[in-house]
């Protein structure tokens, strides 16, 4: 097998899983918009492509993990128009369905084939190899994938037709929207009762009344610090539009999660985009503060 991989997007979680990539003997090849970025990696022995076209002719598996729809598609187009041999490309972004179905028509037009293939876990969790691959498409390209995934994820699935990757993705952040907040109103409840913060971390994050999202996020709440973010509020919040709107479409209700938005936009609002998502714990506190003027 050649262990070559392209990765175009060397953010938190793109960067994270080139480095570990790297560790386990992969000849990776990177490109990104940001020279600090590309600058931070090829220390890492990343090898820093020109264009994306270069990274597309380099490597037989492509993973992308871009920002947006926009970037996307440009990225997309770049590939189809390089021609460059076959590729599997693996979409690793939380986009809408529409979004990731064009992504695959741009790709398959060239020759290539792509997956869908959202990750579950935060930026923290790729540094630890602690993802969860949520794979759908083309099944003989994702059981090509399958020793790719066991180096930078703890956990890989194939979940059927191109899209399901997505659909699940959606799940699991609709769950963690809520959870994070749950945290940091358990949080506040803890530090108004006069418990120890640390303390609480300890001893609830364990117990039935813990989720990964509490053991991850209190302890920053704990201390207030929410940098290095492991998702960005302005991030997360394009997540949550994508959720709201996949859920309407369906027809079904979500009343915790609809109640977790506005604090979010919150967040925002306050000058938090940048920071991690932790950080709504502080639009918790500000509220309590205004309610008790």
């Amino acid at each position: 097998m050649d262990k070559t991989v392209g990765i175009v997007g060397l953010g938190i979680m793109g960067g994270a899983i080139a480095h570990n990539l790297v560790e386990r003997g992969w000849r990776v090849v990177g490109f990104d918009i940001d020279a600090a970025r590309c600058a931070e990696l090829a220390l890492a022995d990343v090898i820093i492509a020109d264009d994306i076209g270069r990274v597309a002719h380099s490597a037989p598996f492509i993973m992308t993990s871009l920002p947006n729809p926009e970037a996307v598609d440009d990225v997309a187009q770049c590939i189809a128009n390089s021609a460059a041999p076959p590729r599997i490309v693996l979409e690793l972004s939380t986009l809408a369905i529409s979004d990731k179905l064009r992504f695959e028509t741009t790709l398959a037009q060239a020759g290539h084939t792509a997956l869908d293939c959202p990750l579950s876990g935060t930026g923290a969790q790729a540094k630890n190899r602690d993802l969860v691959v949520y794979a759908s498409g083309d099944s003989a390209a994702i059981a090509r994938c399958v020793d790719l995934f066991a180096d930078f994820a703890r956990q890989s699935a194939d979940l059927g037709a191109y899209g399901n990757g997505s659909r699940m993705k959606f799940i699991a952040n609709h769950l963690v929207a809520i959870h994070n907040v749950a945290a940091a109103e358990a949080m506040l409840l803890a530090q108004l009762a006069g418990l120890d913060p640390k303390m609480v971390v300890d001893m609830v994050g364990p117990g039935a009344g813990g989720s990964r999202m509490f053991q991850m996020r209190a302890p920053m709440m704990v201390e207030g610090i929410y940098e290095p973010p492991t998702m960005k509020v302005s991030m997360w919040e394009k997540d949550m539009a994508i959720i709201a709107g996949f859920a309407a479409a369906l027809g079904c209700a979500t009343p915790l999660f609809t109640l977790t938005q506005p604090v979010y936009a919150q967040a925002m609002a306050m000058g938090l985009g940048e920071q991690d998502t932790a950080s709504v714990f502080e639009v918790l506190k500000q509220t309590l503060v205004t309610n008790q003027r």
